[in-house]
């Protein structure tokens, strides 16, 4: 069978096999967790609890404050320590609910509390993956009850499950497909209710065969839910790539993939989906990959929202013997951030960090040279765009053609671009940098 791709990717060492053979366990944090209050693509949530206030395990501490927003739950038992200022993976500073973690992990009255299937209508579904405070959790973060609700419901064809995860180092989905293929499923069937017409693809790179099998095991007899293996390329899981390559369907520049009749939901998604409206248990905890070539120990592990990454590099037996660390990502090498300090919090859309022996960036400005003109970034691009053009508009910071003749607001800043430029020019950063600059012009 012809795998099925998109024009453009690149093809990266992947690193998958550091992680994704190790069993995968729950870890419990042992200090303060810490829950920022915009885990989340729109506004803020608004803090609900006080200094000193006693909160369970499953409690929102923090409610949507707008309709792109989301709740924020406590995923421990214990008091308030703070409600103040600190640091995140982003760099940047964000108003933070610091709670004195008691051990216990008690859980809030009502947390497991199982639904009546049959009786759950479409508004009972949003409602209660709201309440959870669920949001993409395959990076975005955009919240999840926003994404579901249509104002045509009946012209959704497609629900495309993502399992693609392409990001080298990262295995948290790919053990999640095989340790809970049944909830992922379960999730999805959710979903399509209410999309009376759409059917269920699961898309999974043919790198994971054993997910695939442990998908295709639990789908074996489902009429409106397929498995689709498609071929192992970076950037496979990009919402835009997806959609081309399950539906055939171009998603045009400024489209939402409602606009072509799709959505597109990360698998870990699903599952939080599944556990939120049939089991009444809200965003706690995730699959979380700990991995690098400077670990002792990579793996992937159950870890609590609000968790401290210096913990889990801990758990992950710490740095290896003789090793120095020159870089720690929250994310993977293509996409992630680098982390200036370890003292920061795992997050609803965090789904791995990555400790390396070496900086690749640091290495790459030692090579750097002036553009030579080769093409080679816009034949890498996924989604068709000019890099070389809107490297020249982004240094002359001529935003306007930056956004409006080559679509700059549109790169997800996937990376390879810069991965494949033989001068070495740090691309993804000038975009990311330009389009803040644009995004924050337009706020004013």
């Amino acid at each position: 069978m012809k795998l099925k791709t998109f024009r453009g990717g690149i093809h990266p060492d992947g690193h998958k096999e550091l992680s994704k053979g190790q069993p995968v366990e729950a870890y419990l944090p042992k200090g303060d967790l810490v829950f920022p209050v915009n885990q989340h693509i729109g506004k803020p949530a608004r803090p609900v609890v006080e200094k000193g206030d006693s909160v369970f395990a499953g409690q929102i501490i923090a409610e949507a404050d707008g309709y792109v927003s989301a709740n924020i739950i406590s995923s421990c038992s214990g008091k308030v320590k703070a409600i103040e200022e600190r640091r995140t993976a982003s760099g940047a500073r964000a108003l933070c609910i610091v709670i004195e973690n008691d051990g216990q992990y008690t859980l809030a009255p009502g947390i497991g509390k199982k639904a009546r299937k049959g009786t759950l209508s479409s508004k009972d579904i949003l409602d209660a993956i709201k309440a959870a405070g669920i949001v993409g959790l395959g990076g975005a973060g955009f919240p999840t009850h926003v994404k579901l609700t249509s104002e045509n419901p009946n012209a959704i064809d497609y629900v495309i499950a993502n399992g693609s995860e392409c990001e080298p180092y990262i295995t948290c989905d790919d053990r999640l497909m095989q340790d809970k293929n049944r909830d992922i499923v379960e999730g999805l069937r959710v979903v399509l209710r209410l999309f009376p017409n759409a059917k269920g693809v699961i898309a999974i790179e043919n790198n994971k065969p054993d997910a695939i099998r442990a998908m295709e095991d639990v789908c074996a007899g489902e009429k409106r839910i397929s498995v689709q293996p498609v071929k192992t390329k970076y950037p496979q899981g990009g919402e835009r790539n997806l959609i081309s390559v399950i539906s055939g369907r171009d998603l045009q520049f400024g489209q939402l993939p409602a606009d072509v009749g799709c959505i597109v939901c990360n698998v870990a998604t699903l599952c939080a989906v599944y556990h939120a409206v049939y089991k009444s248990e809200p965003l706690m905890e995730r699959y979380f990959t700990i991995s690098g070539d400077a670990l002792a120990n990579p793996r992937t592990v159950s870890v609590r929202i609000g968790t401290q990454v210096s913990e889990l590099i801990e758990a992950a037996g710490g740095v290896k013997s003789g090793c120095t660390v020159k870089k720690v990502l929250s994310g993977g090498p293509m996409m992630g951030i680098a982390l200036s300090s370890l003292d920061v919090p795992v997050c609803k859309n965090n789904n791995a960090i990555t400790v390396l022996k070496e900086d690749e960036v640091e290495l790459a400005d030692q090579k750097l040279t002036a553009c030579i003109r080769c093409g080679r970034c816009t034949r890498a691009c996924p989604i068709h765009l000019t890099p070389q053009m809107m490297a020249d508009a982004a240094e002359r910071k001529d935003y306007e053609q930056f956004e409006k003749r080559f679509y700059g607001l549109d790169c997800f800043a996937c990376g390879s671009c810069t991965y494949v430029c033989p001068a070495k020019r740090p691309l993804m950063q000038l975009f990311k940098q330009t389009k803040a600059a644009v995004l924050a012009a337009k706020k004013k």
